[in-house]
Parts: structure tokens; C-alpha cells; sequence
């Protein structure tokens, strides 16, 4: 029985916790085993123990002398030793936790191993004695009434009537489908029949139907919230959610990286960088370079000949690093590497633009690669 598994459970958990709670003891004992917290809980659990049986020998007890009185003559071992048992328990329980309770004090030992918790260990194993023989009488009793339910069911079967017509079971699968039996096929037919293939009027199997109503409430539902009170985003919604979503993360993307940019990475920029790096080159190059590249102090920007290489990782280099023996300084302090990016962009965009008033050639030729 779960009941019986129950008790062997807390059986078992029951010593453990008492072989816990003795190892774990410290200190001087009390000088009264009533004062013992150890002998405490003892006696709680088997006064529980103790108000468990007196209910238990109830129950067992009334059952007893129902079935008694419908089967006479037919006394079984456990109908007579129920009250044995039950004066048996009512004079060890008492009579053991009294003479427990009314031990002489605890002296103090020298070895732990010679007390638990405190406690003699005749008055220690006397309680746990107690106990034991309560749990046993609970046991008993258990296996007593389910003796007298399960001969009280049968009794009930042999009863029946034998003419009683069984039900026959009918399978989940045959609920499902809402089968009829061939014996009502006459009831169902349509009097349609070809080849002889008839036509019945059978309805349409429950899970099928109640997957239809399901299926209305659904879309009504669905109705309702994405194109009546529209308080969820429809399905073209959601996608322009989504392609906005996808756009700002691909700009935080590109910010990100942009910061990594260095004289091997760099590329040529878009429109948009090349308009950022103009105005860079307006309030920091036009001076030394002149405002449309045609240079000044500086090497004319608009030619195809370069002092320190024309390639954009070159122009990048250049601008990043300066070139302190002629009078340029580093702006790699003063920009980021995007803005850096940016103002080399701008610069090789002026190839080829003609300014008036261009400088002379300084350096050497360079021209573009053709792209492949």
C-alpha cells in the first residue's frame, strides 16, 4: 500500500535524524531528561504515534464488526488479534514513555559514544523502542483493513447478478472517430448504392469537428486583434518592424567596426563619407592645401603625382602618421579613425578635377589599377 511505503519512509528518515541529532549533540547533558530536546521530540512523535493507533484501532475495529455480523462463523486471525494488539498498545505506550519521562538524571560521561543527545542509552533505545512497537501496531493494522476491503470486494462480485450484461469497452481511438457499430448501420444508411457500395450518413468524426470550432474562434480572435483593434502588429507590420530593426542594427554594426578601420582596411568610402570628409578637409587641410586641393604650402592634391604614394591606404597612412621633417603633423589625435577614413576619401576624390591656380607636380606618377 502508499501508506505502508509512507511509514517506511519516515521509518527511515526518523533514525537518521535521531543518529544526526546524537552525533551532533555538544556540551554537558541536561540534568533531566524531560529537559533533553532529543527526549522531547521522542515523546511528541510517539504521542502522534500513540493518537495515529487509537484512530487506526477505530477504523479497524468498526470494520471488523461489519463484516463480522454479515459473515458469521467466518472469524479470521486478524478479527482476533485486533483487540490484543489494541490493549497491548494501550499498556506498552503509556507504561514506556512514563517510565522514560521518570528516569534518573543524566550523569555526564567522558565518551560521546556512551549517550545520544544527552540521553542514557538505556533511556535513548527505550524511547526509540516505543516507537518501533507503534509503528509495528500501526502496520498491523493497515494490513488488517486492507485485508477486510479487499474481502468485502470480493464478496460484493460474487453478489452480482451473473445475468448482468457486461459493457463492452470501447477504445479511445473508437471515441475519437464516433464509430458506429455495424449492428446500427441500418439506422444510417441512404439508401445510395452502387456496385454494392452503400452510402452512409455518418457524421463527422468529434476531433474533427472540434478542431473546426477551434479553428472559427481562432480566426475570429485573430480578426479582431490584428485588424479591428489592431493591438498587435499585423503581418506587414512586423516586416517593417523588422527591416527597421535590421537597418539601425547594421549602422550600430558598422559604427562599431568603422572604429577598427586602420592604413590596411581602409576602402574607399560613399557619397555620404566623402561629404563628411570635405568638411574635415575644409577646417583642417585648406590652409596648407588650398580649399579646392590645388595646394599652397602644401603639395597640389588634384594631380596624379604623390609624395608619399597615392593609394588611399597611403593617403590614410600619410594623414594618420603626418610628415613632421616637412612641417605636416599626425592627426591621428585629433580624428578617429572613421573621420580619418573619411577626410582619405575625400582626397582621392579631387583626382582629376583641375582647379585654377593648381601647384606644380611634386613626386611621382601614380595612376588607379583598372578594375577587374
Amino acid at each position: 500500500m502508499k501508506l505502508s511505503k509512507v511509514f517506511v519512509t519516515f521509518l527511515i528518515l526518523m533514525f537518521t535524524s535521531l543518529q544526526l541529532w546524537a552525533k551532533g549533540a555538544a556540551g554537558p547533558p541536561p540534568e533531566s531528561s524531560l529537559e533533553n530536546p532529543l527526549a522531547i521530540i521522542l515523546m511528541v512523535i510517539i504521542a502522534a504515534l500513540a493518537l495515529i493507533i487509537i484512530l487506526l484501532s477505530w477504523v479497524v475495529s468498526g470494520a471488523a464488526d461489519v463484516f463480522i455480523n454479515k459473515w458469521r462463523g467466518e472469524k479470521s486471525l486478524s478479527t482476533r488479534i485486533i483487540p490484543v494488539l489494541l490493549v497491548l498498545t494501550a499498556i506498552s505506550s503509556p507504561a514506556m514513555a512514563q517510565e522514560t519521562a521518570n528516569a534518573s538524571p543524566v550523569t555526564e560521561v567522558a565518551s560521546a559514544a556512551t549517550n545520544y543527545g544527552g540521553l542514557e542509552k538505556m533511556v535513548f533505545f527505550s524511547l526509540v523502542g516505543v516507537i518501533a512497537v507503534e509503528l509495528v501496531t500501526i502496520f498491523y493494522f493497515i494490513y488488517n483493513l486492507r485485508l477486510l476491503i479487499q474481502k468485502e470486494k470480493v464478496s460484493t462480485a460474487a453478489d452480482a447478478s451473473p445475468e448482468t450484461t457486461k459493457i463492452p469497452r470501447v477504445s479511445l481511438w473508437s471515441k475519437l472517430n464516433n464509430f458506429k457499430p455495424a449492428e446500427q448501420e441500418a439506422d444510417i444508411t441512404l439508401h445510395h448504392e452502387y456496385d454494392g457500395i452503400r452510402e452512409l450518413d455518418n457524421r463527422l468524426p468529434p476531433w474533427w469537428l472540434y478542431g473546426f470550432y477551434l479553428c472559427i474562434v481562432f480566426a475570429a480572435i485573430y480578426l479582431w486583434r490584428y485588424h479591428v483593434s489592431h493591438s498587435a502588429p499585423s503581418s506587414k507590420e512586423e516586416y517593417e518592424i523588422a527591416v527597421t530593426k535590421a537597418a539601425a542594427d547594421k549602422e550600430a554594426y558598422l559604427a562599431k567596426t568603422a572604429s577598427k578601420v586602420d592604413e590596411n582596411s581602409v576602402v574607399m568610402l560613399d557619397a555620404g563619407g566623402i561629404a563628411a570628409g570635405q568638411a574635415a578637409f575644409l577646417t583642417n587641410c585648406a590652409a596648407c592645401h588650398g580649399r579646392q586641393g590645388e595646394g599652397g604650402v602644401g603639395p597640389n592634391l588634384t594631380d596624379e603625382y604623390w609624395l608619399h604614394g597615392g593609394k588611399i591606404n597611403d593617403v590614410f597612412k600619410t594623414i594618420k602618421y603626418g610628415v613632421p621633417e616637412k612641417g605636416m603633423r599626425a592627426w591621428n589625435e585629433d580624428m578617429s579613425p572613421v573621420q580619418l577614413a573619411q577626410l582619405s576619401s575625400y582626397i582621392k576624390s579631387l583626382a582629376g578635377t583641375k582647379p585654377p591656380n593648381a601647384k606644380e607636380q611634386q613626386g611621382e606618377l601614380y595612376k588607379e589599377p583598372d578594375p577587374q
